[in-house]
């Protein structure tokens, strides 16, 4: 139970960065169906980065720049991708909803030519990012719940915290709201609504992209797979189950998280089975998006403009 529970932890932080990713991006009024294939540019510029480093360096390695350096690769990577699918959809009015298909084509494609050209496995850098905050063997199971995780765990729920506060309790978060809500309203109040949607999307494709360089390192212990984009596709579905709060995503990512590793836990389980319970996520998403909509609730719906794309002239 223990392995179970830290498990789901760490594989609910990637659905964490990722959801809450999108969540900044949505309440901007932008539908970013990229999101896959942005996690998966973040998680290959990330990896690549590390592969860089460890090359460039060879033994002597600085834990904090192994770190270090990933993330940020993995956040400007990642962001530049939110640059061009605002750049698509913002100032050349394309359509949300194919741009971001396009984008995620396009980032798979891009992840698999990176990570060919490195041709190893990551574990080597795994470690950096999976060490444990504090070891206190007196504290047993409970110091390896809460305390035995790497970075990423922490850095996730912080920046979630960080997005509620100021999505709820900032000028800033207002002005976002009142963009993704009512763009005409908010640019008649002065507000920029081309800007907030930019910094909005691009940002929010930063923080995804860590999440994607999540799964791969502390995850998956740097061995790479290529369905980095299905966890994407749940992130975006976490956003819809936790109703665009990134606060309830904390708990919702690590029932994703739990939901999706079951499989392996569960004796005798087939391989059709395993498969079966992958997709308990997207059913629960499902059964959410009806009870919310059946309600009727203001508050557990998105944002009013959201997919809309914003034409000035037309005010």
């Amino acid at each position: 139970m223990l392995a179970f529970l830290v498990s789901a932890i760490r594989l609910g932080m990637t659905f964490l960065l990722g959801s809450t990713g999108e969540t900044i991006t949505e309440k901007a009024g932008h539908l970013n169906l990229g999101i896959p294939g942005v996690m998966c540019v973040g998680a290959a510029c990330g990896c690549y980065a590390e592969y860089l480093y460890f090359t460039e360096v060879g033994i002597d390695i600085d834990p904090t720049l192994a770190i270090l350096i990933p993330m940020l690769a993995a956040l400007l990577g990642a962001a530049a991708m939110g640059l061009l699918f605002s750049f698509l959809t913002i100032t050349l009015r394309a359509n949300q909803n194919m741009t971001g298909l396009a984008i995620t084509t396009l980032g798979v494609g891009m992840s698999e030519y990176i990570i060919n050209e490195a041709s190893i496995i990551f574990t080597k850098g795994s470690r950096y990012f999976r060490a444990p905050l504090l070891e206190i063997p007196e504290l047993e199971w409970f110091g390896e719940l809460f305390l035995g995780h790497g970075i990423f765990v922490y850095l996730a729920l912080a920046i979630a915290l960080i997005t509620t506060y100021v999505l709820n309790k900032t000028r800033i978060g207002l002005h976002l709201r009142a963009v993704g809500e009512n763009p005409a309203t908010a640019d008649a109040a002065g507000i920029n609504v081309s800007l907030y949607r930019y910094v909005a999307t691009c940002v929010g494709c930063g923080i995804a992209g860590l999440g994607g360089l999540s799964f791969i390192m502390d995850y998956l212990k740097g061995n790479w797979e290529y369905c980095v984009d299905a966890i994407g596709w749940l992130s975006i579905a976490l956003v819809i189950f936790t109703v665009w709060k990134p606060n309830l995503a904390i708990i919702g990512s690590i029932v994703f998280g739990a939901l999706y590793v079951a499989s392996s836990y569960i004796p005798g389980v087939s391989f059709a089975g395993k498969e079966l319970f992958k997709m308990l996520p997207y059913v629960v998403t499902i059964l959410v998006l009806i009870f919310t909509s059946m309600r009727k609730n203001r508050d557990h719906q998105p944002p009013q403009s959201l997919g809309l794309s914003y034409f000035r002239e037309e005010r």
